[in-house]
């Protein structure tokens, strides 16, 4: 069960060093975990509903403050708090998807996961592939949690059916 995490910490990783975006300055609060947590939950039937509400409004964008006045270095650092609440979210979701399934299924989730982790990586990655300036770095942090999030949603969403 820990292999999908695993891979998707080191993918995160790599995807990390080629877009030039540094660790995180803080862990995110608590307040800010259970804002993302509380809007989650109280939009599970509508995962666009959810996006809308709960993506970036509740934690990244109060972070930047005025995006006119903030460095890409700082809107990096805000995308990535998030990130890690929603990455947090995906795997607590992917757990109990699993635990939910039976054998058969359980393979067929965990390559649905390996092959997520492989597209949002390369999605997130060709920011700097594309862009190769300071905008990258955020831009990516921002895909990687917008990516986590949606998916994080939607292993919630699995597991209720």
């Amino acid at each position: 069960m820990a292999r999908p995490i695993v891979l998707s910490a080191i993918a995160l990783m790599f995807v990390s060093a080629a877009t030039g975006v540094q660790a995180q300055s803080r862990k995110p609060t608590g307040a800010e975990i259970a804002a993302v947590r509380a809007c989650t939950e109280k939009n599970k039937d509508d995962i666009d509903k959810g996006e809308r509400d709960c993506l970036f409004k509740l934690v990244a964008e109060r972070c930047i403050g005025d995006p006119g006045a903030a460095n890409d270095a700082k809107m990096a650092d805000c995308y990535q708090i998030e990130y890690a609440i929603w990455d947090g979210l995906l795997n607590e979701n992917y757990k109990t998807l699993l635990g939910g399934l039976d054998e058969a299924q359980s393979a067929k989730a965990r390559a649905m996961q390996r092959a997520w982790v492989a597209y949002r990586d390369t999605t997130c990655g060709f920011y700097y592939d594309k862009i190769q300036g300071s905008m990258a770095g955020f831009m990516g942090a921002a895909c990687e949690a917008r990516e986590t999030a949606r998916r994080a949603m939607l292993l919630a969403f699995f597991s209720r059916l």
